[in-house]
């Protein structure tokens, strides 16, 4: 798995920089229980943790609080469609903070105590086959394979409730039992699969909580979860872990951390993270280090034009220019390729003198605005700052709420949330309605979104059209944690272009044309509520909950599809 790739390179980076061989299997090395992993789990700060970082993962860690491992062990085992399904979640959540634990049958007691009468894992089913049937567990595993089968599925019901009726249990408590194993079919989970997945992750939260520049530069390096790199890049930040641009002197091929002062480490962004660039340029330019000056890495790295002109606008070459400008360095690279090119057939450039004046040309230094376009062009990454940094002071005058400050408003308030797409899903829930589920990044954090189908003639094409998105909604409780269920959205680079040219007023007037075709959400009609008095959809936490592969993510300019695991 890449998870276990991103923490291989987090070990080695740390061997490499502090000479400590950490063996991540080592329990005196890396303990489990370790209160430094389990804070911001609880927390749910879980970007970056193997199966705990999606936002429906984010929900479910909330509102259990995982205090040990064996949490953790059920949390990943519930987050799957078959205890989904059956509602073991609320269930195994209630009783872990102090409900009274319900079961089918006393006989029962023995096989579903450890997990407070909610059946979770295969093992388990297995266990019930066999208590109320009187199989042994050979045949009750045989059974329980047979749930996959919908064809084999009546069978397997008859043969269990005769069974148990042999045995003078209940017809009501059969039916009950039979609903729980039904609900699990193919998409149970054994509890010894948990545990494997468990250790990884707390593994993971381990090296997040005592060594996340090394963290952060294996997951940048192996790509394994759900997040794109941008998502990664902006965590590091909020957890003061410096993220430091490509350079020609000191990126690797590979992401690499680097002390920055005393006691702090920051990841250095890897050459290989440029757009459109080489192996063996890469390799090159890391041989060659060392440049003194543009000539001396156009004479020794011998880059190719494009590759060089993009080390430029990001900003690689900025140690060497002096007085020149980013502009300045682009004209003498087109200089020296025309050298180049009338260059004799062996190869090499004349020697002696310099062939580029180290004078300023008078050409203008980049924007931070075309710098940072390039930096999301050629690496993907908003590195000198957030791609909502020049929108703040806009969402400042119109009242936005950053995504940091969202866990202090209550259920039922109105509020504005404003980000760069990261993630967009339609999956498919029990009602056949569509709900698109998306979450924004702000640079503050994450806001989950969830909009119903009565928002969607207003809505869908601006999400799924636009990469900046100013959304109206109302908050919704789960636990710890804030949500939004939207009711409007906006593509906010278009409000900056109407600030931009007609002032503060055009923006005020785009939000409020809007409420001229209130959709039902806003119009006054009944909000959806719960059994638990929040608003929403059930399966909203669980959005994500899927096979792997099936995510969609089609976010255009800014568009990412993980390769490794959906979370």
């Amino acid at each position: 798995m890449r998870m276990q790739s991103a923490m291989a390179h987090a070990v080695k980076e740390i061997r490499r920089t502090s000479g400590r061989q950490i063996d991540l299997d080592n329990p005196d090395h890396v303990p489990l229980g370790d209160p430094g992993a389990f804070d911001p789990i609880r927390r749910s700060d879980t970007v970056g943790m193997f199966q705990l970082e999606s936002p429906g993962q984010q929900d479910l860690v909330g509102r259990l609080q995982p205090r040990d491992v064996q949490d953790v062990i059920a949390d990943i085992s519930l987050f799957r469609p078959g205890p989904v399904k059956g509602g073991m979640p609320a269930l195994y959540i209630a009783a872990r903070h102090g409900a009274a634990p319900q079961y089918p049958h006393p006989d029962l007691i023995p096989v579903l105590s450890s997990t407070y009468g909610v059946t979770i894992w295969h093992e388990q089913i297995i266990d019930m086959f066999a208590v109320l049937t009187g199989c042994d567990r050979a045949l009750a595993e045989v059974a329980r394979r047979a749930l996959a089968d919908k064809e084999r599925l009546p069978q397997v019901e008859a043969w269990f409730k005769r069974e148990a009726g042999h045995r003078r249990y209940a017809p009501a408590v059969l039916d009950e039992v039979w609903e729980v194993i039904k609900g699990f079919g193919a998409y149970g989970f054994c509890r010894a699969h948990a545990v494997a997945f468990a250790v990884p992750a707390l593994q993971s939260a381990w090296l997040k909580a005592h060594h996340p520049a090394a963290l952060y530069a294996g997951l940048l390096e192996h790509d394994p979860g759900m997040w794109p790199p941008r998502v990664i890049v902006s965590d590091a930040r909020r957890h003061h872990v410096p993220v430091l641009n490509v350079d020609i002197n000191h990126s690797q091929p590979d992401y690499r951390i680097e002390q920055t002062e005393p006691g702090v480490w920051g990841v250095r962004l890897s050459l290989s993270s440029v757009k459109g660039i080489s192996e063996d340029q890469v390799a090159r330019i890391a041989a060659g280090q060392p440049y003194n000056s543009l000539q001396d890495f156009w004479q020794r790295a011998r880059p190719a034009l494009p590759i060089a002109e993009r080390l430029i606008q990001i900003g690689a070459l900025d140690p060497l220019r002096g007085p020149l400008t980013r502009r300045d360095l682009l004209l003498q690279t087109a200089e020296l390729h025309a050298h180049t090119r009338a260059r004799p057939v062996d190869g090499q450039l004349p020697l002696g003198g310099e062939l580029v004046t180290a004078e300023p040309s008078g050409l203008p230094e980049m924007t931070s605005r075309e710098a940072l376009s390039a930096e999301i062009d050629v690496l993907k990454i908003d590195v000198s700052q957030h791609l909502m940094t020049h929108h703040h002071r806009l969402l400042r005058e119109i009242g936005a709420t950053e995504a940091a400050h969202l866990k202090t408003m209550h259920p039922g308030q109105q509020v504005l949330v404003a980000g760069v797409r990261a993630s967009t899903q339609t999956p498919p829930i029990p009602s056949g309605k569509r709900v698109i589920f998306v979450t924004l990044k702000d640079g503050f954090g994450l806001v989950d979104i969830a909009f119903f189908e009565d928002s969607h003639d207003a809505v869908a094409h601006t999400v799924f059209h636009s990469a900046l998105l100013l959304v109206r909604g109302t908050v919704e409780a789960r636990g710890p944690r804030r949500t939004v269920v939207g009711q409007m959205v906006w593509d906010l680079e278009e409000l900056a272009a109407a600030r931009r040219d007609h002032g503060p007023a055009a923006v005020l007037d785009l939000l409020g044309q809007s409420r001229l075709a209130p959709t039902p959400a806003q119009s006054g009609a009944p909000a959806r509520t719960l059994a638990n008095g929040t608003t929403g959809a059930k399966l909203h936490p669980y959005a994500d909950l899927q096979p792997a592969g099936t995510r969609a993510a089609d976010l255009k300019s800014l568009g990412y599809t993980s390769p490794g695991s959906a979370g």
